[in-house]
């Protein structure tokens, strides 16, 4: 996924569901920041640029890290299962679960207790310039996830990108509830405790089934071949080598199911057209084999010659999902 595409994605996430995982998550640090301040504007601009040059610094860390090891589908299945066990963590510790809190060992969110404090600090930079750094530390579900794709992105600029555009969507909220809310902001976080692990566990789920995508650890379901497709997109050249083409979209795979021939070379056709999704990163969990693909193009993966069995693919992210039955 090139940097663009990733700032894209990081930008969405953050926008739609980042900024209320991140808020909750981080909400002592923003209260903090904001507390005592008669004009709350500056300290959250300063809180929100500290967090954003962190989080870009991070991301092209990330994303070196990615190019240097260069991860497979495998390892990344992993990280991805680890990253939903992280976030069923997280949503357990909001509900005030005396294990998961030890887990992670935090300790009151500052400005809960705002009434125990001394007397508010004078206004400066400093405060929300180290609370701002310091939400690094801090990742919320979402984080975690916009982290491990800036490691899948395998470029320093495209990591940085995504944890940029990431920051940027979830500053909206974070700017709308330090500027208008304050310091009492802390009174409402019970009342939104609920329902902020309920969505931290459907996004747990959405990332564990990506994992497990990835990996190739699903187990098989029926198949959803149509003959049509399969006659369609299956053919054979005058080598006799069988040509299975499958289209990479910006929505997907298609077709996503194909029946082909076993025992026969095969050489699998991935064509694209203005495709700018995270499909362009064509991954073959059984093979642990990462395909990047072109904008517009076509790229030959040769199979070899498959025996009877399924061949499962999906984006290098565990999205999209595909498969071709060789009987």
């Amino acid at each position: 996924m090139d940097a663009a595409a990733l700032f894209a994605t990081g930008f969405g996430t953050g926008l739609l569901a980042g900024g209320t995982s991140c808020a909750a998550v981080q909400l002592g640090l923003l209260t903090e920041a904001v507390r005592g301040e008669a004009r709350t504007v500056r300290p959250v601009a300063v809180f929100l640029s500290a967090k954003l040059v962190t989080h870009v610094a991070l991301g092209a860390m990330l994303g070196l890290a990615g190019a240097a090891v260069e991860p497979g589908p495998r390892i990344r299945a992993v990280l991805l299962v680890g990253a939903a066990g992280m976030m069923v963590v997280f949503a357990l510790d909001l509900l005030g679960f005396g294990p998961a809190r030890k887990l992670l060992r935090r300790a009151p969110d500052a400005g809960q207790d705002g009434d125990a404090h001394c007397a508010p600090e004078r206004s400066g930079t400093k405060r929300p310039v180290v609370l701002g750094a310091a939400t690094v530390l801090v990742p919320c579900a979402l984080t975690l996830t916009v982290e491990l794709l800036a490691v899948s992105s395998r470029s320093p600029f495209a990591g940085a990108a995504g944890m940029a555009g990431f920051v940027l969507g979830t500053a909206p909220l974070f700017g709308l509830v330090g500027v208008t809310v304050g310091r009492a902001l802390a009174l409402l976080r019970g009342r939104l405790t609920a329902l902020v692990a309920v969505a931290l566990v459907a996004v747990a789920a959405w990332t564990l089934l990506s994992g497990l995508r990835l990996g190739g650890w699903l187990p098989e379901n029926g198949d959803g071949a149509t003959a049509a497709a399969s006659a369609r997109f299956v053919s054979t050249d005058a080598s006799g080598t069988q040509l299975i083409m499958v289209w990479a979209l910006d929505e997907g795979y298609r077709p996503s199911a194909l029946t082909a021939r076993a025992g026969v070379h095969t050489v699998l056709v991935l064509r694209t057209r203005n495709t700018h999704g995270h499909t362009r990163a064509f991954t073959i969990p059984s093979r642990n084999r990462d395909v990047a693909l072109p904008v517009t193009g076509e790229t030959r993966v040769d199979l070899g010659v498959p025996g009877p069995g399924r061949l499962r693919y999906v984006c290098a992210s565990g999205h999209s999902p595909g498969e071709i039955t060789f009987r």
